[in-house]
């Protein structure tokens, strides 16, 4: 594991690269690391920001910035995604994941392995997407997960994508697994959908996870179990610029986030 071997300057900002697990929220990844380090350095506030959101249901690579590093975030998250995904052909679902549950069935015995590679050159190059309705993309200033959830139609607007490379790794039905590189804003739920449909079938994203972010690959990144152990190994460098301002709430660094 390769990341900074040097004591930590959490507060004047560092970039650091973590795995992500199965049912957290990204937030929720950004309160435990916050609450551990400010636990473990004695402080009471932290600027800690994430770049790029991972869905509950989907693992992987996730980039933590703190302190002054929060200002990169804005650069970090346009980094080129790389995924590995596994796509359950034959049931479509709501929010295209298994969120919700199934509101449609399809036939899948005729996709046969050669159909599969025979489709995914359209997915390549410059497309063009229409977002899951369970997303957090912005509707008339709300979000269109909340109106989808109060039963409201919602009525998404067509993006424009790039995906780079999609290779099958494995074909097993009803699942076929991709490894997909993208740009930022895919939404692989939706890439799903639409792989399923070319395919004269349905589908739903049934595994995700995000092995790549610009530079930050899978292999570089912490777990939450190895988090107090990385924190022992290295400890917490000497910041008194901003000891003194601990004196002065009102000039402490806040979470980007709350």
């Amino acid at each position: 594991m390769k990341q900074i071997d040097r004591p930590l300057h959490l507060r004047e900002g560092e970039v650091l690269y973590f795995d992500k697990p199965l049912t957290w929220t990204s937030f929720d990844l950004v309160n435990k690391f916050r609450y551990r380090a400010c636990r473990r350095m004695g402080i009471k506030k932290l600027r800690v920001g994430h770049a790029g959101t991972l869905d509950p249901l989907a693992s992987g690579v996730m980039i933590l910035c703190t302190g002054r590093a929060t200002k990169q975030i804005d650069v970090l998250q346009t980094g080129t995604k790389e995924y590995i995904a596994t796509i359950r052909l034959g049931a479509t679902t709501p929010s295209f994941d298994k969120e919700t549950e199934p509101d449609a069935f399809f036939p899948y015995e005729h996709i046969t392995r050669q159909s599969v590679l025979d489709i995914l050159p359209r997915f390549t190059g410059t497309i063009e997407q229409v977002p899951p309705i369970f997303s957090a993309v912005r509707v008339n200033g709300k979000r269109a997960y909340d109106l989808a959830r109060k039963g409201k139609e919602v009525e998404m607007k067509t993006r424009t994508l790039q995906i780079d490379e999609i290779e099958l790794l494995e074909y097993a039905l009803p699942l076929i697994t991709l490894r997909i590189v993208c740009s930022k804003g895919t939404y692989i739920r939706a890439l799903a959908r639409d792989i399923a449909t070319a395919l004269e079938s349905g589908g739903h994203l049934e595994a995700l996870r995000r092995t790549r972010v610009g530079n930050a690959r899978i292999e570089d990144c912490l777990s939450m179990d190895e988090l107090e152990q990385w924190f022992d190994r290295l400890g917490f460098a000497y910041e008194p610029e901003f000891e003194q301002k601990e004196d002065n709430p009102s000039s402490t660094p806040t979470s980007k986030n709350n």
